[in-house]
């Protein structure tokens, strides 16, 4: 299991639309071998590592 890059409370954005999104969940998907975060925004849709980034404030 790697490590994750995210921490739940963390805020990133979404790389996509460059939104500003709190995580709220994170779960190691293992047969993936990556993690999939829930962000508060939208809550009924998981993001993985590389459609997030590191929010600078």
């Amino acid at each position: 299991m790697s490590i994750s890059l995210f921490a739940n409370g963390e805020t990133v954005s979404i790389k996509a639309s460059n939104e500003i999104v709190i995580i709220v969940k994170s779960h190691y998907v293992k047969n993936m071998k990556r993690y999939s975060y829930t962000v508060d925004k939208y809550p009924s849709t998981f993001f993985f590592e590389e459609e997030l980034m590191k929010h600078e404030s």
